[in-house]
């Protein structure tokens, strides 16, 4: 038997995309703070607390010893204009902006943006974004949205449920493969590879 006929494969696809939004940091943590244009490096948004090659292991990665340094690979979080109002429908509230919970690139036009493969691109006129991973949702962006949406913190339990409810939905986080500056409005070039999915 081929491998064709013993693995399921899926062609390598060509899309695009818009940049609907960009976003950098703030002072309040997570939270970001919308610009019209956004230098990268290799390591991603100078500056940034996730800037750099490496980082600091932690929850999400209980294989390694919480603290040991290891490849970053989150040097920027990447959502959808499509699936935020999806993790509000399914919270209960009206809406959830992407500066709430600390996304840097807002995107229009990928279905299901969060189920992209690793390694797929990203090609903006002047750099190229890497993926690298599904974005797994944590209470600290809850804590943020429930902030927003209930200041007097009438919804209990509100900031727990934006881990759960946005599970699958929260993006992705990825790194900079060509450093360049990035802008809002692009039409982005999006490059998915050949997939194949992996049995024993």
């Amino acid at each position: 038997m081929t491998a064709s006929t013993t693995h399921h494969i899926i062609p390598e696809i060509k899309t695009t995309a818009r940049c609907a939004a960009l976003l950098v940091p703030s002072e309040v943590l997570p939270e970001s703070k919308r610009v019209d244009a956004m230098a990268l490096d290799l390591g991603g948004i100078p500056g940034s607390r996730h800037h750099g090659f490496t980082r600091k292991a932690g929850p999400r990665e209980p294989w390694y010893a919480r603290g040991m340094e290891m490849r970053s690979g989150r040097a920027l979080t990447i959502v959808s204009v499509e699936e935020l109002p999806m993790i509000a429908a399914a919270m209960g509230v009206s809406a959830i902006e992407p500066e709430w919970i600390g996304a840097n690139v807002v995107l229009e036009g990928i279905p299901r943006l969060s189920w992209l493969p690793s390694g797929t691109r990203l090609f903006f006129d002047d750099a190229t974004i890497l993926v690298e991973a599904q974005n797994a949702p944590c209470r600290i962006s809850g804590k943020s949205v429930a902030r927003h949406v209930d200041p007097d913190g009438k919804i209990a339990g509100l900031a727990l449920e934006f881990p759960k409810m946005a599970a699958g939905l929260r993006g992705l986080v990825a790194s900079v493969e060509r450093a360049g500056t990035i802008r809002v409005g692009e039409e982005i070039s999006v490059k998915v590879p050949r997939q194949s999915i992996w049995t024993a």
